[in-house]
């Protein structure tokens, strides 16, 4: 009986996560299509839709982690060869989508020269690039 138990709270629980990772997706791309359209009717520049691109593709990304979340959950409770077969199948499929997505989403940044993390010191070395002072003593920086 505990075995049934927890395996109707883990489907529960991946109802919810599945739930969840749809909505996220579906709010994602209402939104961006609210920003294309009103993008589209102010601007004729095509850059100015790279943005909203940037920010399906963020909805896009998290949406998939939380369906990847409710396979894994799904797989729990005695899994089976089929199944672990088939949360293998599906978890290579949807982290090579985020791979790829996740590429390209840092690609189009560096085209625009923005990021998700605080702004970074343009007239210090190039970001990303490692300190020639690990420490950070020699200049007061830090």
């Amino acid at each position: 009986m505990p075995e049934e138990l927890l395996a109707r709270v883990v489907q529960v629980l991946v109802t919810v996560v599945e739930a969840v990772g749809a909505a996220v997706i579906f709010v994602g791309a209402v939104w961006t299509a609210g920003r294309f359209v009103v993008a589209g009717i102010r601007h004729r520049s095509a850059a100015v839709f790279t943005p909203i691109r940037l920010s399906l593709g963020r909805f896009l990304t998290l949406g998939l982690e939380f369906q990847l979340a409710a396979d894994i959950l799904r797989t729990a409770v005695s899994p089976t060869f089929g199944q672990l077969g088939r949360l293998a199948a599906i978890a290579t499929i949807r982290t090579a989508l985020n791979y790829f997505l996740g590429r390209e989403i840092r690609q189009e940044q560096r085209q625009l020269g923005t990021s998700d993390g605080p702004p970074a010191d343009r007239s210090g070395p190039a970001a990303g690039a490692p300190s020639a002072d690990p420490a950070g003593e020699g200049d007061g920086r830090r």
